[in-house]
């Protein structure tokens, strides 16, 4: 019977002293299954931080419960002497037990279980599972993070293109910062915050030739991100990832389409106030009055990729193109820039850019000509985005994952619960069930 305990328990160094029944606190209908266990002669006194062998300080709590994993409807407990040991280097503490990690009140199994579970569900969804209160789940990840993640700088090594974001967390200006590698796909660092002095407290952590191994990093138009790795990384090549680019681009023609709405909509104001008086433009009113309402919804046929477009989308584009030229001459900007940045060849790429740059300055829309002068301050940077093939898209892929775990744990009242959380899910930290292993 013990050596059958004993394998559930799944513990070296322990000898089973015995195991009883007692009734549940909460359900008299359960019983709890209690085994009483010791530590072997070699393992006790041992000091929990650095495992060396140390002077008993006192009794402690004497007798300890330690939750394990259930055995069918019942609940198992692991109970044990806990006395104080007096280390020489970290001081008082409670002695080392082989089941269970330091501070915690379930055994390293039970823990491996419900971290391993809180990647994939939410912690509501897990608290009821496991049976415990769903605010201890949060120190569990921490404690779990903390012990199969002994040394974080493993990931510094060979870095050569890394990407680097802000995303926000809660409602308002709260952001944490991002690092991922994207030769591994992982993330490697994530701190709370945002701006200069959170990205340089990652670069600081870097040695002088880790710092110098990176060749090039992904980055929105942030210019803390770009004045922060000049100054640490002068050697890297900043590159704007295309998504960031069309992005600004269908910002300027959602400020063209706007205009192009307000204008149609002063002349249908205008049409309406002259038919009052009895002019005789009441089908010119009408007319004004379905212009506005069709530019108004043309923001996601403008948006839209061609290949994307529906078949009322593709209408409206060609009413466009016959009524608002302005718009549409924008909207072929747009289209243009789309498909420059994914030529291959790196000096038609060059040359198709000086062309759509000198084509927008002279579009004499207003919104296109700020951004060609904003495209040309990281003129350099689209240019090494091509010649690196770098995209952001992985790191924004992390973004949304990170979004979806804050979402699916409906917030974190402990931000560094949630910065472990995020690391047990997007790094590479290894997370088992309790007897297996990863396939």
């Amino acid at each position: 019977m013990k050596r059958i305990l004993k394998q559930f328990l799944n513990v070296k160094c322990v000898k089973i002293n015995s195991c009883r029944l007692e009734e549940d606190s909460k359900n008299k209908e359960l019983k709890n299954i209690v085994i009483n266990v010791s530590v072997t002669k070699g393992q006790r006194c041992r000091c929990p931080v650095c495992g060396k062998k140390s002077a008993r300080y006192d009794k402690g709590r004497e007798t300890r419960r330690w939750r394990a994993l259930d055995m069918g409807p019942c609940k198992v407990y692991v109970e044990g002497e806990a006395p104080r040991v007096m280390c020489r280097e970290h001081g008082v503490h409670t002695a080392r037990t082989p089941w269970a990690r330091k501070g915690a009140s379930f055994t390293r199994d039970f823990e491996d279980q419900v971290a391993w579970m809180t990647k994939s569900l939410n912690k509501t969804a897990v608290a009821q599972y496991m049976r415990i209160s769903w605010n201890t789940i949060g120190p569990i990840v921490t404690r779990v993070k903390k012990d199969k993640d002994p040394n974080p700088s493993h990931r510094f090594e060979n870095l050569r293109r890394i990407g680097i974001d802000e995303t926000s967390y809660t409602k308002g200006q709260n952001y944490i910062t991002v690092v991922v590698n994207h030769d591994t796909g992982c993330v490697i660092w994530v701190h709370e915050k945002h701006g200069k002095d959170i990205l340089k407290l990652f670069l600081e952590e870097l040695t002088a030739e880790q710092r110098a191994s990176i060749q090039c990093y992904s980055a929105d138009g942030a210019r803390w991100i770009s004045e922060t790795m000049e100054e640490y990384c002068p050697g890297a090549d900043r590159c704007i990832d295309p998504y960031h680019l069309v992005e600004w681009v269908n910002e300027s023609i959602d400020k063209v389409r706007i205009e192009a709405w307000q204008e149609a909509k002063a002349r249908e104001t205008k049409a309406a106030k002259e038919r009052k008086k009895g002019s005789g433009k009441k089908r010119g009113g009408k007319k004004e009055e379905a212009k506005a309402s069709k530019i108004k919804n043309t923001k996601y046929a403008l948006g839209k990729n061609p290949e994307n477009l529906t078949e009322t989308q593709r209408l409206s584009l060609e009413y466009i193109q016959n009524t608002s030229p302005k718009l549409y001459r924008a909207y072929c900007l747009k289209e243009s820039i789309r498909t420059l940045i994914k030529i291959p060849d790196m000096e038609d790429m060059e040359s198709a850019l000086r062309k759509w740059l000198w084509w927008a300055s002279h579009s004499r829309i207003p919104a296109i000509y700020e951004l060609q002068k904003k495209i040309r301050r990281h003129y350099q940077a689209i240019l090494n985005t091509a010649k690196y093939k770098l995209s952001n898209a992985r790191v924004e892929a992390v973004n949304n994952k990170i979004k979806l775990t804050i979402r699916m744990a409906f917030g974190f009242s402990n931000v560094q619960n949630m910065l472990d959380l995020i690391m047990l899910r997007c790094s590479d930290i290894p997370i088992e069930l309790p007897g297996r292993k990863a396939a």
